[in-house]
């Protein structure tokens, strides 16, 4: 392959001589990850994807991917998995808001499941993190660390466990997703924000509504972790971030002018009254520059934005 350098000294690669690999993706079957394998069949890779259903299976082979049975406390299927591919792409999380203990624990034993196979391999390892509450204030950069570590942590303090295994002979990539992939039919924070304001008939924004989300269409989503797995270095954190930062306000009108619902403030102390857990998340600001991420991976965000993708009706009931 011919390599070239790029602002941060790592090797870029012809995207048109990019190797085919064999890719074990978890979370295959969800609102990225569906998103993700049919970004890397499309572009000649094969498929592993891990289904802890009938319907995920059936999802995941519909669309010409391997099926690999199992769930996130399966280790030895993920075990199985990671060591029959070239490439890891790690998706799945339990998101179990209501007992975080557990989604943390399940969280940080599927990554070192993981990065205990792949020891001595050289292969790549991509893992989902997120760009929420690493550096209060202000905008988070790919050159911030994640100051969250060990089992307690968000997360279980993966993104930093993933990426120790740089020492012991894997490729790990920090995936940094934007608190919002948003898309038509997305099921994530937005659409529980839609519906907290339908059934409360108002429109709602926290506090002054100056809080900023970023945001990324779920197909550019796809393409970067694409771009990723084929540029993979370690130690590479990517932001996959289209926007730096929608205020929160103008995602509440946004919502009220599809909804024909009135706009208004709500006080931080009765946040999740208004939108349930969402609510404590609402009130911060979640925004991320993603500038290293364009320029090494060539990445330029094409698809609509979150404001588009709301008035057209990507959020209805």
């Amino acid at each position: 392959m011919t390599s070239h350098t790029d602002i941060n000294g790592r090797g870029r690669r012809d995207q048109e001589e990019v190797a085919q690999v064999r890719v074990f993706i978890t979370g295959a079957s969800g609102w990225i990850g569906s998103a993700v394998v049919d970004e890397l069949l499309a572009h000649g890779h094969q498929v592993i994807g891990l289904a802890r259903s009938d319907a995920s299976a059936a999802s995941i082979e519909a669309k010409g991917a391997e099926v690999l049975r199992g769930d996130l406390d399966t280790l030895d299927v993920i075990r199985a998995g990671s060591e029959a591919a070239d490439a890891v792409v790690h998706l799945a999380n339990k998101h179990d808001w209501a007992n975080q203990a557990e989604t943390n624990r399940a969280e940080r034993a599927a990554v070192q499941t993981i990065g205990d196979a792949l020891v001595g391999t050289g292969k790549p390892f991509l893992v989902a993190a997120g760009v929420a509450g690493l550096t209060p204030g202000r905008a988070v950069t790919e050159a911030d660390p994640n100051p969250s570590h060990g089992p307690d942590a968000p997360r279980g303090g993966t993104e930093n466990l993933a990426l120790e295994f740089a020492d012991r002979g894997v490729v790990p990539v920090s995936l940094r997703f934007a608190p919002t992939v948003h898309g038509d039919r997305d099921h994530g924070f937005i659409a529980l924000i839609a519906d907290a304001d339908r059934r409360a008939g108002t429109a709602a924004y926290v506090g002054d509504g100056e809080q900023r989300w970023a945001a990324v269409h779920v197909q550019d989503a796809a393409r970067a972790v694409r771009l990723a797995l084929e540029q993979a270095s370690p130690g590479l954190i990517v932001h996959v971030v289209a926007e730096e930062g929608v205020p929160t306000r103008a995602i509440a009108e946004a919502i009220g002018a599809f909804e024909g619902l009135p706009v208004a403030s709500v006080d931080p102390a009765a946040a999740q009254e208004h939108f349930g857990f969402i609510g404590m998340f609402f009130g911060m600001d979640l925004s991320a520059e993603s500038s290293r991420t364009h320029e090494v991976l060539g990445w330029t965000p094409t698809g609509p934005t979150l404001l588009e993708d709301i008035a057209a009706g990507a959020y209805r009931a």
